[in-house]
């Protein structure tokens, strides 16, 4: 039987003695041969598969877009698009924040493009450019102090808004109407929301600057009257009322201001000799901030001075003029003047007996002429002199208003640090270590005296040290990760969309065609099992209606028991031609069977 079979085995074009399949594609019989569900699942996971392959290669080769404006509020947006359309820059505008995005690699030339057309983002703030407006021939006087009050607003709005950590502001201002009446008289006020960015605050130094900004632009306006409240609802005007706390701030930035200008100092003396790295310096001022007055008097009681001196000289001459009681008594003429017998006796004693204001005879008995006015001189009347003198002395005495000036330094404390000095031996460029002598030390401490102002008698002390440094001091900078450059990205893309398409091909689209291509010859994958051998023992009806497959290089499909007998037989010759020694496998299995 075997030597038969090869004798009778058909040329291999008369395998299929029916028509072959339609362009050589034979998994297309396969194909229909499946059912309508799974022609139709496998259809559809090709054309899935196909159409994240294509997403994937996409995906890998768009370009990285950065925001070039966070949003397009406040600008024209199709200036914008139509100036990056210009100048052939792709954007895009992300749908949630409403950002404009444009290539990586662009970011700079569209702001340049942009800048270059004037376009820029505005806020929605009303200046005034509202007066600008044309108002109507019936506008009330209430309308113009509103457009006054909305563009004085928006003008503070604006430049609040400049400053770098606040990103937008409004103001709102509280004018009352003036008022002829003193007691009806109201003040001004005005509350001030800032927009700040993420992530920054305001300084109280920085919140003064707005409230002194808001109070000087609207008249009358306190600085007590001004509020001002961040987007988060916080109250920032609070930190500047308290006036002690910021009053600390200042004085420990003026201490830190005068102790880094100190330590500048030693670092411009010790750089120079010393290099980089090579030492180090750190200064430390105790300054006092307290506001003395003092005001001091000193007397001298060894240097008398005259101050003052007053002297009063008083004369008064009395005369026997009417006396008594004025009346009819008083004022009787004198008596009659009686002539003495004797001359003699006349003359002296009448001179005793002249009254005050008659006129002085001589012992003849003459009238006694005044020389100089030639009238005759008269008897003097009784005279009174008193005499005053009031004299003040005072001491020597200074007095001295001393008022310290605040910030005065009370002790300076100054640490340098110094590292070996290094030599290096020209012939082998060996490097020694080596310390500093006391000599060069103490030259260095007079530097660092001179340079910071030593003063003894204040306390001041300078410390230089020779100390060798460690080997690991210098910091260590980290390299960036490769993973974190700008490139490493864009290669990630592309090798996942290349290993995404390997997968899809290989893992998807492969085994779904080889089903396709070789359904229905897995029957007899195994020769030596029942199912492989089910199209060789029943040749005479035992066989299943269904075609068995043969595996091997060239799968060929056995006929059913229906097609007849010649079929059975074509196809077991080409068997044996395609593949003898499984055949003769197959006969010897059959043989040993029998035994």
């Amino acid at each position: 039987m075997a030597d038969a079979l090869p004798e009778n085995v058909p040329a291999k074009s008369g395998l299929g003695g029916g028509k072959g399949p339609l362009f050589g594609l034979s998994f297309l019989d396969n194909l229909a041969e499946m059912t309508m569900l799974r022609q139709v699942g496998l259809m559809v996971g090709l054309a899935a598969s196909v159409a994240i392959g294509f997403a994937v290669v996409l995906w890998s080769q768009q370009p990285d877009y950065r925001p070039l404006y966070g949003s397009l509020a406040g600008m024209d947006a199709k200036q914008v698009m139509e100036t990056l359309a210009a100048a052939d820059i792709a954007y895009t505008v992300e749908p949630n924040s409403g950002a404009l995005l444009v290539k990586a690699d662009d970011v700079s030339r569209a702001r340049l493009k942009l800048a270059a057309a004037g376009v820029s983002p505005t806020d929605g703030n009303i200046g005034f450019e509202i007066l600008d407006k044309d108002q109507g021939l019936g506008t009330s006087q209430f309308m113009e102090a509103t457009r006054y009050r909305r563009g004085l607003e928006g003008e503070l709005a604006r430049t609040i808004s400049s400053l770098n950590n606040v990103k937008g502001a409004r103001v709102h201002l509280a004018i009352p109407k003036s008022s002829v009446f003193v007691r009806d008289e109201r003040k001004p006020s005005a509350s001030v929301l800032v927009e700040l960015y993420a992530g920054r605050s305001l300084e109280p130094g920085q919140v003064l600057a707005i409230i002194n900004l808001v109070a000087t632009s609207v008249p009358e306006l306190s600085k007590s009257q001004i509020t001002v409240v961040d987007q988060k609802g916080n109250l920032l005007s609070d930190q500047a009322e308290n006036s002690e706390l910021t009053m600390a701030g200042k004085q420990f930035d003026y201490s830190r201001r005068m102790e880094g200008m100190l330590t500048q100092r030693v670092h411009n003396i010790l750089q120079p000799v010393l290099g980089n790295d090579r030492y180090k310096a750190e200064v430390s001022a105790d300054v006092d901030f307290s506001a003395v007055e003092s005001t001091s008097e000193q007397f001298n009681p060894d240097q008398p001075a005259l101050r003052s001196e007053q002297s009063t000289s008083e004369q008064r001459t009395a005369s026997n003029g009417p006396q008594g009681v004025p009346g009819a008594l008083s004022n009787q003429p004198p008596s009659p003047a009686t002539a003495p017998q004797q001359a003699g006796q006349a003359g002296a004693g009448g001179a005793g007996m002249i009254q005050p204001g008659q006129p002085l005879l001589d012992a003849n008995g003459q009238q006694i002429m005044d020389p100089a006015t030639g009238q005759p001189m008269l008897a003097p009347y009784p005279a009174d002199k008193r005499s005053q003198s009031t004299r003040n002395f005072e001491l020597d005495r200074s007095i001295s208003h001393t008022k310290q000036q605040q910030g005065k330094v009370n002790r300076l404390s100054v640490a340098v640090v110094i590292d070996d000095q290094v030599n290096v031996n020209p012939a082998n460029g060996e490097v020694t270590r080596a310390p500093w002598s006391a000599d060069q030390l103490a030259r260095f401490t007079r530097l660092v005296q001179d340079a910071v102002g030593f003063d003894a008698s204040r306390g001041d002390s300078v410390s230089v040290i020779n100390v060798p440094f460690s080997t690991e001091r210098g910091e260590v900078i980290a390299d960036i990760a490769f993973y974190s450059q700008p490139w490493f990205w864009d290669v990630v893309k592309q090798v996942l969309g290349v290993l995404f398409i390997l997968v899809l091909v290989f893992g998807v689209l492969r085994p779904v065609l080889n089903n396709i291509t070789g359904n229905g010859r897995k029957g007899l994958a195994g020769i030596g099992s029942d199912a492989e051998m089910g199209g060789m023992g029943g040749l005479d009806g035992e066989l299943a209606n269904d075609r068995v497959s043969l595996g091997g290089p060239q799968s060929i499909m056995l006929p059913s028991p229906s097609e007849g007998y010649d079929a059975q037989l074509n196809a077991i010759k080409s068997l044996v031609a395609e593949d003898p020694g499984r055949v003769a496998q197959v006969v010897k299995e059959w043989i040993n069977a029998d035994e």
